[in-house]
């Protein structure tokens, strides 16, 4: 069998790669990395299209929620601390420049608004 090939273990429900044979047992790892575990052979099978579909979006999913979105990235809007009143008028000013479709106006509300948490709420 080559590595990497999609097994189900059904002692454990999980799809795994295999990596490799260690004495009597196939060695397996969970799909987009991790901690390897033992599987008797006689429970392993073949992981089906969805099985091996649901290990992949399970896998890509962990790597997205792996590290948390960083505060001062540009790409994402800020967002507006609950209960501040500057917040939250800096957030409205967001919201009628988006609804205005003014894109300049918006860009500058989330100027101001990273400014007034950097400097109120550290």
């Amino acid at each position: 069998m080559e590595p990497g090939t999609l097994l189900y273990d059904t002692a454990t429900d999980q799809v795994g790669e295999y990596r490799d044979q260690s004495g009597p047992y196939t060695m397996l790892r969970p799909v987009g990395g991790g901690r390897e575990w033992q599987a008797h052979p006689s429970t392993l099978r073949p992981a089906t299209d969805r099985e091996r579909l649901s290990a992949g979006v399970r896998a890509a999913n962990d790597r997205t929620w792996a590290v948390p979105p960083d505060p001062e990235d540009l790409s994402r809007p800020p967002w507006p601390v609950p209960g501040c009143a500057e917040c939250t008028h800096l957030d409205g000013r967001r919201e009628t420049a988006r609804a205005a479709h003014d894109r300049s106006a918006a860009t500058d509300a989330n100027a101001l608004l990273r400014r007034h948490r950097r400097a109120e709420h550290p």
